[in-house]
Order: C-alpha cells, then sequence, then structure tokens
C-alpha cells in the first residue's frame, strides 16, 4: 500500500474536501496547492500523477491529530518555591 493509497483511504473516510486537507496541512505550517492536492489523488497512469511522499504524508497525519483533537495545550510551569534563608 502506497502513501497516495492510504492518503485517499483517510480522506474517503474522514469525509474531508480539498480545500478542508489544505487547512488541516496548514495547521501544521505546511503549504500546498490544490492542484498539488490532486496530484496525489489521480490514477497512477494519469501524466499529472504525483507520489505522495513520507513528509506530505506525515504533516498531513499530524495536522489531522490537531484538527481533530484540538492544540496541545500549554504546560505551566509551577513557580519554584523560595528557600528560607
Amino acid at each position: 500500500m502506497t502513501n497516495n493509497d492510504i492518503f485517499k483511504k483517510l480522506r474517503v473516510a474522514l469525509q474531508l474536501r480539498d480545500d478542508e486537507i489544505i487547512k488541516i496541512l496548514e495547521l501544521v505550517d505546511f503549504r500546498i496547492t490544490r492542484s498539488e492536492l490532486g496530484a496525489f489523488f489521480r490514477k497512477e497512469d494519469h501524466p499529472n500523477y504525483m507520489e505522495c511522499g513520507d513528509q506530505i504524508l506525515r504533516n498531513f497525519l499530524n495536522g489531522l491529530v490537531i484538527h481533530l483533537r484540538g492544540p496541545k495545550p500549554v504546560k505551566e510551569d509551577k513557580p519554584k518555591p523560595k528557600k528560607k534563608e
């Protein structure tokens, strides 16, 4: 199974449109155009087909986590207790 197959199956399973996928990728500061994205979902024998690299799929999955769970909460550092002199 290729990265393209995984990407296609996630797109169908989660009922995502191209603009939603682009927004998900922007959550992890990854920019992609609609035409570049469409090239991943074409058949392998199509002249404009493009292989989905590991970096793109990884960024999509990381963005999807943020999209579904929300941003990671910021940890607040506990103030250090003052030493008694």
